[in-house]
């Protein structure tokens, strides 16, 4: 199997933190997107209309960026990040809450108004989409940070197409049933809309982890020669439970 490159200590990293912020940005804002407003395509599979929540445009983002994360700097620090994010999400819907209680200046509740906060953000910190999000969220970055790292030692770090597609095959599927699930089950989406979110949300997303995969294959090589580091987590613990 080919050695994995020696890893410089942490500070040596030069993308690292970058990667982390823009994996972190994407999760919150994708959250926001998907509670603010639900999106038609104006078509259907069969009888089926294919609709889905603003946030699926920019959540993929987070999918590639955890694959390149894992394939390059390996899983315990993918965890780590991942964790990361979850504080922050949960973070982010404790800062939504405490805006939604604070009293409203007189002109904004007359030219906006509360009523109109809660209906596109109050989700936001609501407890449906925050168990919803968070569910989905540790679900499928987990199952996917999993799958690449144990494909990548099954390998031997050739075809990384097969470990990004195929992780995001399985990682999508638990992240998206999950999310809508729980989301559809605690009332934030229609009932009626449960298999059109769904259906749609996983393909869309499989559908753009094909078509960046070129771009991923350039991420990926750039930074391993850049870092100067390609871990295999050969005998690491997959599990997700440690920081």
């Amino acid at each position: 199997m080919e050695k994995p490159a020696e890893s410089p200590t942490p500070t040596t990293f030069k993308y690292l933190d970058i990667l982390t912020v823009v994996f972190v940005l994407v999760l919150v804002l994708s959250n926001v997107a998907s509670s603010a407003k639900i999106i038609d395509w104006g078509i259907s599979l069969g009888t089926l209309p294919l609709s889905f929540d603003a946030g699926t445009v920019l959540f993929p983002i987070s999918y590639i960026i955890g694959d390149v994360l894992t394939e390059v700097y390996g899983f315990k620090r993918s965890r780590r990040i991942i964790w990361i994010g979850f504080g922050m999400l949960a973070f982010s819907a404790l800062v939504f809450w405490l805006v939604q209680v604070l009293p409203g200046e007189a002109t904004w509740q007359v030219s906006v108004g509360q009523y109109s906060y809660d209906q596109i953000l109050g989700s936001m910190s609501s407890g449906a989409i925050v168990v919803a999000s968070l569910t989905g969220y540790l679900a499928g970055s987990f199952s996917n940070a999993i799958m690449m790292a144990a494909m990548k030692v099954l390998t031997k770090g050739k075809l990384l197409w097969t470990r990004t597609i195929g992780s995001s095959i399985v990682g999508q599927a638990f992240d998206t049933f999950a999310f809508i699930l729980v989301a559809s089950w605690l009332g934030v989406f229609p009932l009626s809309l449960f298999w059109s979110l769904t259906i749609t949300n996983y393909i869309f997303k499989l559908i753009v982890e094909v078509v960046v995969t070129p771009i991923t294959y350039w991420v990926v090589n750039g930074l391993k020669r850049s870092e100067g580091v390609d871990v295999f987590d050969d005998g690491t613990n997959l599990s997700p439970f440690k920081f």
